[in-house]
């Protein structure tokens, strides 16, 4: 495993994905009753003070899990009935072993007083267990032809769940919707190692209650022992049993009849069965138990094992935007946002501004660093202007002391220039070229343009403001950067906060992905 990952048990997996759908949930989805951004940064202040914002990332979005579903869960019945569990419960071993067992027990009861060495019970178990273990090794040997046959179990079962327990209609629970077809796809595995466990131990129980059934019979019954065909011969027959009972002869010591031992064997109408049927009890009995009670019961031990592993593993990729998001949150008394602007210095307004916007998304303790302007024609020094910025003291939002660089270093380089000046190549592009070339591991950069003043000098032309944020947007867009142009005001608008989250989101992700790649 990698830094990128953290791995969770079942339980614990269930309640960190239900949070991130509730959180992740598109606007008007998931009611303020239920959970809100104050929810959110009251679970994330917890966790932080509980474990601390410096604890390892999995410590800590556990913890911050544990405490959102207490409120999230005393709120809902169903989001609490989906944080409880699957519907896993271990004693449907025991059941499955019982309804295995009974069904033995009853097909063995149709046999009466004879024991019919052709009956079909036994021989239709070890037949269809036979085959059963020859789809095993095929399914091993051969696991792309199988791809298209879990593909489709997997788009059933995912059918099959994506939907449960979600009231038809009720919007307040559409986020309950996607983490159940999130948790039917990840829990997949899962799920088939269970129901291979419960397989095999019916499988298993199945043929002791054939064993039983027959020895039952034999202390209550004085057993004959007998074929009957209208179409098989007795060569036939001799050949068929004597393969099959050859593990159990040597195995009991018990030798098999030849040809004419079978044919006499035979029963005719009018006829009765003399020989005893102790032998063959004894014979049919250990064939069942090598070749099905015994294979199907370590099966079901190694899938029982499987499944025990599986669900301590449940691996969540934490380079995820929303993850990421979350801890920048949590580490905001350590990160460091560091803006760059050009042309010409942010007015006091704009800086304002942009300060109470940051300390909306981020939080209150984020700390911004200023690096000097970088001027037209000067865009080349703009790495250099970067790297000795990175080293000087920073300001803290909402108070005017400066403060010394936090040990993280630069958390995110912020790009920032005023929309009154028309976006060209020659000079923000290669400003923002410069700041793009610079070596890794340099901080994500994003793209923010300020549209106050442009705004109120077009107010009655927002055509032009429409075309003056799709030139930004189009050279952000040559760059491979996000762009986030807002108004920098003060206070700022919910949709700048908007804008700003939704950037981020994909500056987050250009890093997942740049960072996925470096692996590779």
């Amino acid at each position: 495993m990698t830094d990128d990952t953290a791995v969770l048990d079942e339980a614990t997996a269930r309640r960190v994905l239900l949070v991130r759908a509730c959180e992740t949930a598109p606007a008007g989805q998931m009611p303020a009753a239920l959970w809100s951004a104050e929810d959110a940064a009251w679970a994330t202040r917890l966790a932080n003070e509980t474990v601390g914002a410096a604890a390892p990332a999995r410590e800590w979005l556990v913890a911050r899990a544990r405490h959102a579903c207490e409120r999230l869960l005393a709120r809902s019945k169903p989001l609490a009935a989906a944080a409880a569990g699957g519907g896993w419960r271990a004693g449907w071993v025991l059941v499955a072993a019982l309804l295995g067992l009974g069904f033995g027990l009853a097909g063995d009861a149709l046999g009466g007083r004879t024991l019919d060495l052709l009956a079909p019970p036994w021989l239709a178990v070890l037949g269809w267990n036979l085959l059963v273990y020859l789809a095993i090794v095929v399914h091993a040997l051969r696991p792309s032809r199988a791809a298209g046959g879990r593909g489709a179990l997997r788009r059933a079962v995912r059918a099959g769940l994506r939907g449960r327990g979600v009231p038809r209609g009720a919007s307040a629970l559409k986020p309950l919707a996607t983490f159940a077809a999130d948790w039917a796809e990840r829990s997949l595995p899962l799920l088939g190692a269970r129901a291979a466990l419960l397989l095999h131990v019916a499988a298993a129980a199945l043929a002791g209650g054939l064993i039983a059934g027959m020895y039952l019979r034999g202390l209550v019954f004085d057993l004959r022992a007998g074929w009957q065909s209208t179409f098989v011969e007795p060569a036939v027959v001799h050949a068929l049993l004597a393969t099959l009972l050859a593990p159990a002869s040597w195995v009991t010591g018990i030798a098999l009849p030849d040809a004419a031992g079978f044919a006499a064997l035979r029963l005719v109408p009018g006829s009765v069965a003399t020989a005893s049927a102790a032998p063959w009890i004894h014979l049919t009995a250990t064939t069942l138990a090598l070749g099905v009670a015994a294979p199907r019961s370590l099966l079901a031990l190694w899938n029982a094992l499987v499944a025990a592993r599986r669900a301590r593993r449940f691996v969540i990729d934490l380079a995820e935007p929303y993850y990421q998001r979350l801890f920048t949150q949590a580490h905001r008394a350590r990160a460091r946002l560091l803006v760059l602007p050009h042309g010409n210095a942010p007015s006091p307004q704009a800086v304002l501004g942009l300060r109470e916007l940051l300390a909306r998304v981020f939080g209150e303790g984020v700390q911004i660093g200023f690096a000097p302007v970088v001027a037209y024609g000067d865009e080349e020094t703009a790495a250099t202007t970067a790297a000795s910025a990175a080293t000087a003291t920073t300001a803290t939002t909402g108070s005017t002391a400066a403060t010394a660089a936090a040990p993280l270093g630069t958390t995110l380089r912020v790009a920032l220039f005023d929309a009154a000046a028309t976006p060209e190549p020659e000079a923000q592009g290669r400003f923002l070229a410069a700041l793009s070339a610079t070596s890794p591991p340099s901080p994500p950069l994003l793209v923010l343009v300020d549209l106050a003043e442009f705004e109120r000098r077009f107010a009655a032309l927002p055509a032009r403001v429409a075309e003056r944020r799709a030139a930004w947007q189009q050279l952000a867009a040559a760059h491979g950067l996000a762009l986030a142009a807002v108004a920098l005001q003060v206070p700022p608008p919910a949709r700048a906060a908007e804008a700003l989250e939704e950037a981020l989101d994909a500056v987050l992700a250009q890093a997942s992905n740049k960072t996925s790649a470096g692996r590779r």
